[in-house]
């Protein structure tokens, strides 16, 4: 009943183009018989329908069946339809996908009659490309240690100048406060570090971002062995900007200022599935005799949502509104999330600066 009707609905609304899936290339034949039978062999060249066939946009690590997309909502294995793990546009437009991104995607893996499994890679390859043009540059740490600046007075508070975004001489610049007590990542320090770690370590210089140069003196650590505290010391005139400042140091860190900062929640969010080709292990797993919701809770990728509570942004971002898009420096690219308030802020992972994927499948 479908092929009686698909050629002849075209034929009487008008139609001059069906686009179709590469599914409907078999039944084009009955396409064309049933519009030749309509008119009973009259001349229909002026306006017949002319289908033409194209290949699914298929992705490596994603799952586009609407019938298991539902039993991922109605089994609370995503948090809605707009989850922004779900291929979905409400999903992507809260992860925080652009317009220009997805077209930007598409118009490189161009349209072929050929069924592809295309990268999700190079659709976060234009994810990133379209948001270094226009997202703010803005420092959080999200998986903070303090960091204490022991011979920069007590009290004593600088306003130094952070450009928004180099790619974009127009966005201008923001004030960010600099103070004796600040905030680092974790990841930044470390106690025994190897010839090539640029970052703090005893002895060590490195910069702070548009600040000053630090010199690392030593670190607190709880009674199993947990830094609690890392003790720097700053360099004077080495502040970002200054004429006078010559000396060069090979590694730069972000911070916030631990007493202006504004505590903030962040969801990493990473691919849903851990499997490249879900469709086709869906289809092998169900094969196998296993529960569709089984099979799905087999694929899932355990680490799709982390959520860290404790982290901490710069006040610029106290007035952000659901949808801006940033640059967490050094981390990835960040949009705020549609449920965010000034009381509680929270950040949706976009994606991260380099694609750390490759590097697994590599490994794999």
């Amino acid at each position: 009943m479908y092929d009686f009707a698909h050629g002849q609905s075209d034929f009487f609304e008008g139609v001059t183009h069906s686009l179709c899936t590469l599914e409907f290339v078999p039944h084009r034949p009955l396409y064309d018989l049933f519009i030749d039978w309509l008119k009973k062999g009259e001349d229909l060249d002026d306006n017949r329908p002319r289908q033409t066939e194209f290949n699914k946009l298929n992705l490596n690590y994603t799952l586009l069946s609407k019938r298991n997309l539902l039993a991922l909502v109605q089994n609370g294995m995503v948090s809605g339809w707009d989850d922004p793990r779900m291929p979905t546009i409400c999903g992507y437009r809260r992860r925080g996908y652009t317009p220009e991104a997805i077209r930007m995607f598409v118009d490189r893996i161009g349209y072929t009659k050929f069924d592809a499994l295309n990268d999700m890679a190079l659709m976060e390859s234009a994810i990133r490309e379209d948001l270094n043009r226009r997202a703010t540059r803005v420092s959080a740490v999200i998986n903070p240690v303090k960091l204490i600046v022991t011979n920069y007075p007590e009290g004593k508070t600088e306003e130094l100048e952070a450009i928004n975004n180099p790619e974009d001489p127009e966005a201008g610049t923001h004030k960010i406060t600099f103070s004796r007590e600040l905030w680092i990542e974790r990841e930044d320090f470390m106690e025994d570090a190897p010839a090539k770690y640029f970052r703090l370590s005893q002895g060590r210089e490195v910069r702070l971002k548009s600040s000053y140069i630090v010199l690392c003196t030593g670190c607190k650590k709880a009674a199993d062995g947990t830094i609690e505290e890392v003790y720097c010391e700053y360099i004077p005139n080495t502040r970002t900007g200054e004429s006078d400042c010559n000396r060069k140091c090979k590694g730069t860190i972000h911070w916030v200022s631990a007493a202006h900062a504004i505590k903030a929640e962040v969801r990493l969010y990473d691919r849903l599935w851990k499997v490249e080709n879900p469709r086709d292990e869906l289809a092998r797993l169900r094969e196998e005799g296993m529960d569709v919701i089984d099979a799905l809770k087999e694929m899932k990728n355990p680490e799709s949502l982390e959520v860290r509570e404790n982290c901490y942004v710069e006040k610029f971002l106290a007035d952000t509104k659901p949808m801006d898009h940033f640059q967490f420096q050094r981390i990835g690219y960040f949009c705020t999330d549609k449920d965010s308030t000034p009381e509680h802020l929270i950040f949706n992972r976009t994606v991260s600066l380099k694609d750390t994927w490759s590097k697994v499948k590599d490994k794999a």
